[in-house]
C-alpha cells in the first residue's frame, strides 16, 4: 500500500519538476502553432487546453496501460519502478518532445521528422514501419473491446459483430474532421476514464483489507522465471514509454493554441496515463492474491480479467462503470490510430485532407487490412496475443527512433551539451531494450540471453557514441563561429 501510494506522489513530482525541466529545455514561445497558421478545419484546428489534454489522454491511454500493467504486473511490485521513472524520465518526455517538435513542423508526423534530423532513408523506413503499427494498434484495440463486450452481451451479440460496429465507428472518427466527433465525445470519455481509475482503486483501499497490495520488491515474481529484462520493459509500453505516443503527438500538436500549452497536454497527459497503468497492475495483484493466480487467470484474455476484477471490486454497478472505461480506452486510441496512419500516408503521397474523396482513399483500405488482422485474432485463439507480442516489440522500437529524433533535434538546435541529455539516455536505454528482445523473443532470433544481452548492450554503446560524436562536432562547429 505505502508503496503504492509513494509511487503516486512520485509522479505528481515529477510532473511539475522534471516536466518543467523538459519545458526549459525546447524553450517554448510565442510562435504560431499548426492550429492558428494552417486551420484546414479537418486536422488542424484550434481547441482548449483542458479538451487537448482529455483528446491526447484517450488518444495514448488505450489497451495498453490497463492490459499492459496487467500483464506487467505478473513480474510483481517490481513493475511500479518502470511505469513511475519510465513515465517521468523516458515516456512524458518522449511525448512532450514529439508534439512540441511536431507543432514546429508544421504538425508533421515522426516520419517526416525522422527524415528531417535522420535522414531520407530513416523517412521512408518510418513511414513503412510507422503504418504497420498503426494498423496493428488499430487492430488490437478492435479486438480487446470486441472480446470483453462479447462476454457481457448475449450469444448472437459475439466478438465479430462487435468487431463490425467498432471498425464502421473508425470509418466515421478517421474521415469527420476531428472537432466534429472526437473533439465532442472525448471531454466526455476521458472524465469516465478518469473516474473508473478512481473507482478501481477506492474499492481496493477502502475494501477493509480483503485486498492487499505488496510492497515495493525487486525480486521477480513470473511463474516461469521470464526475466525481468528485457520483457518487463516491452509488456509495459504504454503505461511507461510508448511509441505509439509518437503516432499521436503531431495530431495534437494540430490542435493546441500555444506552445506554452504543450508540457499540460503531453507531459501531462504520459503522467496522467501511468497512474492508470499504476492502478491496475496494484489491482492485478491485489485481487488475485499471487502474481501466478494473476498468470493463470490472464490465459483466458485480459479482457475476462478486467471484468472479473471490476466487478469483484466494486459491485454490479461499479464494474459497469470500470468496464464501460475499459471498453472506451481501446477504442479511443484505436480510432485515432488510423487516423494517424491516413495523416501519414497524406504526407507521403501530398494528398491535400480538405477533400474527403482523399480521405475516403486512404481510409477504406487501412480499415480493410485491420478488419482482415481483426478476423485472425478472433479465428484464431492465440491470434491476440501474436498481435499483441509483435505491436508491443515494434512500439517500443518506435519510441527508440522517437528518442533519437528528438535528440537529433535538441542537438541542432544548440542544446547540444546537457539539455539533448535529457532525450539520449532514455533513447540508449530503449535501444537496449529493443534490440535484446528481438533477439531473444520467440518472434524474433530467439537467441540465448549469454548472446542477447551483450549484443543489446552494444548496439546502445554504439548510437550513445554516435550521439558524443555529433556533440563534438556540433560544439567545434559552434565555437569556430564564434
Amino acid at each position: 500500500m505505502i508503496s503504492l501510494l509513494v509511487s503516486l506522489a512520485v509522479l505528481i513530482v515529477g510532473y511539475f519538476v522534471y516536466g518543467r525541466i523538459a519545458e526549459k529545455i525546447f524553450a517554448p514561445d510565442d510562435r504560431q502553432t499548426p492550429a492558428i497558421a494552417i486551420n484546414d478545419g479537418v486536422d488542424c484546428v484550434p481547441m482548449k487546453p483542458w479538451k487537448s489534454f482529455l483528446i491526447q489522454l484517450l488518444n495514448i491511454a488505450g489497451t495498453g496501460p490497463i492490459f499492459g500493467a496487467l500483464m506487467g504486473a505478473v513480474f510483481g511490485p517490481v513493475v511500479f519502478l518502470w511505469i513511475v521513472f519510465g513515465s517521468i524520465l523516458g515516456g512524458a518526455v518522449h511525448d512532450y518532445m514529439s508534439g512540441m517538435i511536431s507543432s514546429r513542423h508544421k504538425g508533421a508526423s515522426i516520419a517526416e521528422l525522422s527524415g528531417t534530423y535522420l535522414g531520407k532513408a530513416a523517412k521512408w523506413i518510418m513511414r513503412v514501419f510507422s503504418v504497420v503499427l498503426l494498423i496493428l494498434c488499430g487492430t488490437v484495440f478492435v479486438t480487446s473491446p470486441a472480446g470483453l463486450l462479447d462476454t457481457l452481451t448475449p450469444d448472437w451479440m459475439n466478438g465479430t459483430f462487435w468487431a463490425v460496429l467498432i471498425l464502421i465507428y473508425y470509418l466515421l472518427a478517421t474521415l469527420l474532421p476531428i472537432d466534429k466527433l472526437i473533439g465532442k465525445l472525448y471531454p466526455v470519455f476521458g472524465v469516465l476514464l478518469i473516474v473508473m481509475a478512481g473507482a478501481v482503486i477506492g474499492g481496493i483501499l477502502f475494501s477493509g483489507g480483503e485486498y492487499q497490495i505488496p510492497e515495493l520488491s525487486l525480486h521477480n515474481m513470473y511463474p516461469d522465471d521470464t526475466p525481468i529484462w528485457p520483457y518487463m520493459f516491452i509488456t509495459v509500453a504504454c503505461g511507461a514509454v510508448s511509441g505509439f505516443h509518437a503516432t499521436q503527438s503531431p495530431m495534437i500538436a494540430k490542435c493546441i493554441r500555444s506552445e506554452k500549452e504543450g508540457r499540460k497536454v503531453f507531459y501531462g497527459a504520459m503522467i496522467s496515463e501511468a497512474v492508470i497503468a499504476l492502478v491496475w497492475a496494484a489491482a492485478g495483484v491485489a485481487f488475485y492474491g499471487a502474481t501466478d493466480m494473476l498468470s493463470a487467470a490472464l490465459q483466458d484474455g485480459a479482457s475476462n480479467v478486467v471484468y472479473e476484477i471490476s466487478t469483484g471490486i466494486l459491485g454490479v454497478f461499479g464494474g459497469i462503470l470500470a468496464i464501460a472505461g475499459v471498453i472506451v480506452c481501446p477504442i479511443t486510441s484505436g480510432d485515432t490510430a488510423f487516423r494517424s496512419a491516413r495523416l501519414i500516408l497524406a504526407e507521403t503521397f501530398h494528398l491535400d485532407q480538405k477533400k474527403i474523396k482523399n480521405r475516403l482513399l486512404l481510409t477504406i483500405p487501412l480499415l480493410a487490412i485491420g478488419g482482415l488482422l481483426t478476423w485472425f485474432a478472433i479465428a484464431n485463439d492465440d491470434g491476440f496475443q501474436i498481435i499483441w507480442r509483435y505491436f508491443s516489440w515494434s512500439n517500443q522500437t518506435l519510441a527508440m527512433i522517437a528518442l533519437w529524433v528528438s535528440t537529433a533535434y535538441l542537438v541542432k538546435e544548440g542544446k547540444y551539451r546537457f539539455g539533448s541529455l535529457i532525450t539520449a539516455f532514455p533513447a540508449t536505454f530503449m535501444t537496449a531494450v529493443s534490440v535484446t528482445y528481438i533477439l531473444t523473443a520467440g518472434e524474433g532470433f530467439r537467441l540465448s540471453t549469454t548472446i542477447a544481452y551483450p549484443v543489446g548492450a552494444a548496439a546502445a554503446a554504439a548510437l550513445f557514441v554516435v550521439y558524443l560524436v555529433k556533440l563534438f562536432k556540433y560544439d567545434r562547429k559552434r565555437t569556430s563561429l564564434r
